[in-house]
């Protein structure tokens, strides 16, 4: 089990970190998230003890998480880094596309990267995130870096929580709601 510090949980992976905090939120009628499973296919068994030996990645999974909070619909993903320069590589398109249609039913995409190497974690909205694949997918650089992070968007732990997330997903929403005024602005004036 891992153990709380001042600077988080320490030997613990991101989805495990986490899994306590969606299962916390659930419990306080805050969300309702779910781990995806990566489906795999087994091809060998050791029957005596009914445990899989030998599998493979069956399909390409989606996103690892997916869920309401508060009525409002969120799929993300969870990523670590071990450096200031996150490779895109890390992302792939079919997740990309996924969260693309997510966002244009409505939903809302984002991911929750860790940055082990400084122990902060950041909420990574769709848009920023599309930004930086869509430079890459014009010749662009093929990763983002630790400065082009919105550092507002850092997320960390409160009252037994140890990845408080839904901040900054209100941030997120607030903004979206902030451009959508600015865009019927412009069009109520004209411009």
């Amino acid at each position: 089990m891992p153990t709380w510090t001042t600077r988080g949980l320490r030997g613990s992976t991101l989805e495990e970190m986490l899994n306590v905090s969606i299962e916390k939120y659930r419990e306080k009628g805050l969300a309702l998230i779910q781990k995806i499973p990566t489906p795999i296919k087994p091809m060998e068994m050791d029957k005596t003890r009914g445990q899989i030996t030998l599998a493979f990645f069956d399909q390409k999974s989606t996103v690892d998480y997916i869920g309401l909070v508060q009525g409002v619909p969120v799929c993300f993903d969870a990523k670590e880094c071990a450096a200031d320069t996150v490779p895109l590589q890390n992302i792939h398109a079919h997740q990309i596309r996924l969260m693309e249609d997510f966002e244009r039913q409505g939903g809302v995409s984002f991911i929750i990267l860790y940055m082990t190497h400084r122990d902060e974690c950041f909420y990574i909205p769709f848009t920023d995130l599309s930004r930086f694949w869509d430079r890459a997918q014009a010749g662009g650089r093929k990763s983002f870096t630790y400065k082009e992070i919105d550092k507002s968007l850092e997320v960390g732990g409160t009252r037994g929580l140890a990845l408080h997330f839904l901040e900054q997903l209100q941030r997120d929403l607030d903004r979206r709601a902030a451009r959508n005024d600015d865009a019927q602005d412009v069009r109520r004036d004209g411009g």
